[in-house]
């Protein structure tokens, strides 16, 4: 039963840091360790992915050959760029729900030191009620705006604090695996092979900005300026209502986050790219619907040879996957020539092999 209260209060101790090539042996990686999973220029050394996998010899082989200097599809370095959606394509978003989804609950409902509007409450509740049942009569809509609300007013080093203490709360369903280590280690090979071969890679995430910057940027080493998510309002601590173009920062000002959202999800994830990166991406790698704009925008009318990539959430034993979304995910990528990527076909390991399921 999904509680994030008690959920907090059984945190276990640190995970001890090991050494370059981590395999796990009684909990999952911790940061450090993640930080230090490392693949060679050649792909030579991936360590948990199946070799044989069809969608692990097609990003190989697409590597190869647009870093050949002699291919026709060789791509100059400074057009090297991949994008990454987040929640379910290289981070955990089954247990029971996306991360953002668990902060809200958690700030809203939980947090003895925060007192949420009764509107965010009941929404609040009804999602707790959802993560319960997950039944769609008792889906609440979209969490962004309340997400916004919960942590409006709170500077940005403060908000940045909240998110690290939270991510070290425990995965519901998983045993050995906390928030801040739930990343799919065979996508941390693909981000890792990537940057060997000199691509910049950049987060394009639904989730928040600043709570993905957190998590992502320190064990993938993807600067945060690499990092574009939903963008909640940020503003002056004396500007109150006025708008951003007619205040002038004071000395005395400092940033706080204010209610307002624009979600980057669909097209927006396009727009943001356009607008924050400049080029079309050439690789692209993503697991919902919501990621279809900029897999599409990615291998349709672009100058070099280009790729998507499409996560299947078909592991019932390591993972709590969907057949039936994942049968549906399925169709959706061959409608769109996208590449697919079995969890549960192509994955050796998903976090780790002493990351179990509790029931």
């Amino acid at each position: 039963m999904y509680q994030t209260k008690k959920l907090i209060a059984t945190i276990v101790a640190s995970l001890v840091i090991g050494s370059i090539g981590w395999m796990p042996s009684s909990e999952a990686a911790s940061r450090a360790e993640i930080a230090q999973i490392s693949v060679n220029r050649k792909g030579s050394n991936f360590k948990y992915w199946n070799k044989e996998a069809a969608s692990y010899h097609a990003l190989i082989t697409y590597v190869r050959d647009i870093t050949n200097p002699k291919s026709s599809n060789f791509i100059p370095v400074e057009d090297r760029i991949a994008v990454f959606d987040m929640d379910g394509t290289f981070l955990c978003e089954t247990a029971p729900s996306a991360f953002g989804w668990l902060l809200l609950a958690h700030r809203t409902l939980h947090d003895s030191s925060y007192r949420a509007s009764e509107a965010d409450r009941q929404f609040a509740i009804g999602l707790e009620r959802f993560l319960q049942s997950r039944d769609p009569n008792d889906a609440p809509g979209s969490t962004t705006p309340h997400l916004a609300s919960v942590f409006s007013g709170m500077g940005e080093q403060e908000y940045g604090s909240y998110i690290r203490n939270f991510i070290e709360t425990p995965v519901e369903g998983l045993n050995n695996l906390k928030w801040s280590g739930a990343f799919y280690l065979p996508m941390v090979e693909v981000i890792r092979y990537l940057q060997s071969n000199q691509f910049q890679v950049y987060v394009v995430s639904g989730s928040e900005r600043q709570m993905a910057r957190v998590m992502v940027s320190d064990p993938l080493r993807i600067p945060e300026s690499h990092i574009i998510g939903t963008d909640m309002e940020i503003k002056a601590t004396h500007q109150g209502e006025i708008k951003g173009e007619n205040y002038d920062y004071r000395k005395d000002d400092s940033l706080v986050r204010g209610e307002s959202a624009v979600r980057n999800l669909k097209m927006n994830k396009v727009t943001a790219i356009a607008r924050e990166i400049g080029k079309q991406p050439v690789l692209a790698f993503g697991n919902s619907s919501g990621d279809t704009s900029m897999l599409n925008y990615t291998v349709n009318g672009n100058k070099h040879k280009s790729a998507a990539f499409f996560l299947l959430c078909d592991d019932m034993e390591r993972e709590f996957g969907n057949t039936k979304k994942a049968e549906k995910s399925r169709k959706l990528a061959d409608e769109n020539g996208w590449i697919t990527i079995s969890m549960r076909d192509d994955f050796k390991t998903i976090y780790g092999d002493n990351v179990t399921r509790t029931n």
